[in-house]
């Protein structure tokens, strides 16, 4: 009597290690930072959460505030709680779409992740006319482009072109943009230290390579967004532009007073 192999077991579920910016609510960023490692996790990852004492030893946070980023996470569908058994990743979870204006690094890469990515092509190029003040001292970037789908029907949703210091993209995997985006990738595997990013969104009609990409009609409307990278010198490591379809997001900006 022969036996069938046994099914691998899943790896633990690890998050991401987060900075937190004490100028911004606690449990907000550690909301986000686990939200970008629920939607970037390995396919055999485990659906099972550590535990919320674990959880917040994890973020150095305390076990209220971790379970205020829990319950934001419920909420979005992401995860379930149930009483006794833990916590669990829901695996046909999806992402919200509305672009957000978020106030730190780990809640733009949060919003940025869990949409399956292809890399349509990347290669040296001389820099874009429209790009020259952020690479004065440049004679070309390494463009990379990237097309983003639904994860439950497969429709494109957006497509990015990322204009990098070629200094830098000596150490980008293209592989790993499959996964993460640009921001994430700068920072986490080539070491960056970024400072700052500065956004600007607007509105625009579709041009005929975007249209065909995102599959709407030509000049059909658009939200254009164009994110600048600065590290810790002050340096331009990395312009996004990212054509959002304009049936698919919308945008919107929370401002507190202090």
């Amino acid at each position: 009597m022969t036996s069938s192999p046994a099914t691998p077991p899943a790896s633990s579920f690890a998050p991401d290690s987060l900075v937190l910016n004490r100028k911004l609510p606690l449990w907000y960023q550690v909301s986000q930072s686990l939200r970008a490692s629920i939607l970037g996790r390995s396919p055999d990852a485990s659906l099972r959460l550590p535990t919320e004492e674990r959880l917040a030893a994890h973020y150095g946070v305390s076990v209220l505030t971790m379970r205020q980023a829990l319950k934001e996470l419920e909420e979005e569908g992401l995860i379930t709680r149930h009483r006794r058994r833990g916590t669990f990743i829901e695996p046909a979870a999806r992402r919200g779409a509305p672009v957000r204006l978020l106030g730190s690094i780990d809640a733009i890469v949060a919003q940025q992740s869990g949409e399956p990515t292809t890399v349509l092509g990347h290669g040296p190029e001389p820099v874009p006319g429209e790009l020259a003040e952020y690479f004065p001292d440049c004679d070309s970037v390494v463009s990379y482009r990237r097309l983003r789908r639904d994860g439950t029907s497969g429709e494109p949703t957006n497509w990015a072109e990322n204009a990098v210091r070629p200094e830098l993209a000596a150490g980008i995997e293209v592989r790993d943009l499959e996964r993460w985006p640009m921001t994430k990738v700068l920072r986490d595997s080539v070491g960056v230290r970024i400072s700052r990013i500065t956004d600007t969104v607007e509105a625009r009609l579709a041009d005929p390579r975007t249209a065909e990409l995102l599959e709407v009609p030509l000049l059909s409307p658009i939200l254009h967004y164009t994110g600048v990278t600065y590290d810790a010198s002050g340096r331009v490591v990395d312009v996004a532009r990212i054509r959002y379809r304009g049936d698919r997001f919308s945008f919107s900006v929370t401002v507190e007073a202090r």
